[in-house]
């Protein structure tokens, strides 16, 4: 996309190349080639983890073909987060929350500069790449990925490990939050910095 006056003059103050993308998504399922995405969140924080601004949180149609084949686990936890029933209402595709997920990011960070930010965020590259390919295109193609982090402390501080208590909540937005907060601790615990 072209960079011209329009997309300059919507750059917020804080617009800068070392900001970082955080990005969470829930899925229907783990394959992206049979699963789809439901929901989609992102947050930029400066170099230090500090919020700059918090993106839009979407969720995203799917039919009742993809939500019935869902396994236990997804039809369960994303009942009880009401998810599914966000999806159902949602009028968004993929390719429409996609657009409104760059328009945000495009004002704050600018493209091909920020690692994917996140948990386990090999996966929901894997997703983006499949059903979002310009939201994965405008990532650096390294990763910040907070889970490594985590298998470390397991493997070489266990109480720093055990020290941090996730929520699961699986809901795209707070999970963002606490893979922010997880990377605090441990930059705290394990890291001299």
């Amino acid at each position: 996309m072209s960079q011209g006056n329009d997309a300059t003059a919507a750059r917020d103050a804080r617009y800068d190349e070392n900001n970082l993308i955080w990005v969470d998504m829930e899925m229907s399922g783990l394959n992206p080639d049979s699963d789809r995405v439901l929901e989609v969140a992102v947050v930029v924080t400066d170099a230090q983890l500090e919020l700059i601004a918090e993106g839009p949180a979407l969720a995203v149609h799917q039919d009742e073909r993809v939500l019935a084949a869902m396994d236990d686990w997804n039809t369960a936890t994303h009942a009880r987060s009401g998810l599914t029933a966000r999806v159902r209402e949602s009028t968004l595709d993929e390719a429409a929350a996609e657009a409104a997920v760059l328009d945000f990011l495009r004002r704050y960070v600018p493209e091909g500069r920020s690692p994917m930010c996140g948990n386990s965020i090999c996966q929901d590259r894997r997703f983006m790449a499949r059903w979002m390919p310009r939201l994965e295109a405008y990532f650096h193609y390294r990763n910040l990925d907070v889970s490594t982090l985590k298998e470390l402390a397991r493997r070489w501080k266990p109480d720093a490990y055990r020290a941090f208590e996730k929520q699961n909540r699986h809901e795209a937005l707070a999970d963002i939050y606490e893979s922010i907060a997880e990377l605090k601790h441990y930059r705290a615990q394990l890291l001299a910095v």
